[in-house]
């Protein structure tokens, strides 16, 4: 049975490249978007449960729009839901993604002008003019210490989602405004340049390379509990999203391996390495 979290059909609509393989009414190539806002739910159903959120700037495939919901699919790693369509743009061909935490953009290029937008880590501008200390986007100048070129990724994952220390967690979040154990990993190695899926049950079965219970962990790595993930940074210590602190927080391996365990959610289920 296919995946419908990655699976462009609905019923009503289906990807061209499905026929034959799904039932629906017609298949469409789809159109390209953008996302145009800060922050986008990506919902399971129209007005349905979150189940992963888009940022600012990210491709999408539009497959139907009815009743102001749109089924899309994600360009970046073919996740697949509704997106209210005010929250869609034309398509846009973005230059720089936030390296920071978080940014503002200005009315002008000073720190002291009004603030127009927050923006998140992640989140893709177009920049159309380079001032002294600041690029102008088409949603206010933003400081460029706090920009990077879409083509110059981050090195090392664990560096990227120490960034997210402290940020609350969200159930389906993917921003420093709110995240959760996969959204946080997947924000990591994205950053990198690596194709990471969404969900940890996607994580823990497909991404990277299965470590064998002997091996040293080291940075980077990956642990999985049922319906869990955290990323070590270092042979003994993790990072993660997590509701048991409703935050992004370190902790011990050995000691969230008990607590897990002790809150009915069992043993580790696998450690995975990427190269």
């Amino acid at each position: 049975m296919s995946d419908r979290r990655l699976t462009p059909a609905n019923g009503y609509v289906a990807a061209t490249h499905l026929m034959g393989q799904v039932d629906a009414e017609t298949f469409s190539d789809g159109t390209p978007a953008s996302i145009g806002q800060t922050v986008v739910d990506l919902c399971a159903t129209a007005a349905g449960k979150r189940d992963r959120q888009l940022l600012l700037g990210a491709s999408v495939i539009v497959y139907d729009r009815r009743d102001g919901w749109a089924f899309v699919q994600s360009k970046r790693d073919g996740y697949v839901g509704y997106v209210r369509e005010a929250g869609l743009v034309d398509p846009i061909a973005t230059t720089h993604r936030i390296a920071t935490p978080a940014t503002h953009a200005y009315a002008t290029e000073s720190f002291k002008a009004q603030d127009l937008l927050r923006l998140p880590f992640g989140a893709e501008v177009v920049v159309i003019d380079e001032r002294h200390k600041f690029f102008e986007t088409p949603h206010g100048f933003i400081p460029k210490k706090h920009l990077r070129p879409l083509g110059q990724v981050f090195s090392d994952p664990a560096t990227v989602v120490q960034l997210f220390f402290g940020t609350p967690y969200l159930w389906g979040g993917n921003s420093t405004l709110g995240v959760d154990c996969s959204g946080l990993v997947q924000a990591g190695y994205h950053a990198c340049g690596h194709m990471c899926p969404s969900d940890s049950d996607m994580q823990c079965d497909s991404f990277g390379v299965l470590l064998t219970d002997d091996a040293l962990l080291q940075r980077g790595d990956l642990v999985f509990w049922k319906g869990h993930v955290a990323m070590m940074v270092d042979g003994e210590t993790m990072i993660h999203a997590n509701a048991h602190h409703m935050a992004v927080v370190y902790e011990g391996l050995a000691q969230a391996t008990m607590r897990i365990k002790a809150q009915g959610d069992g043993d580790v289920l696998a450690r995975r390495r990427v190269l």
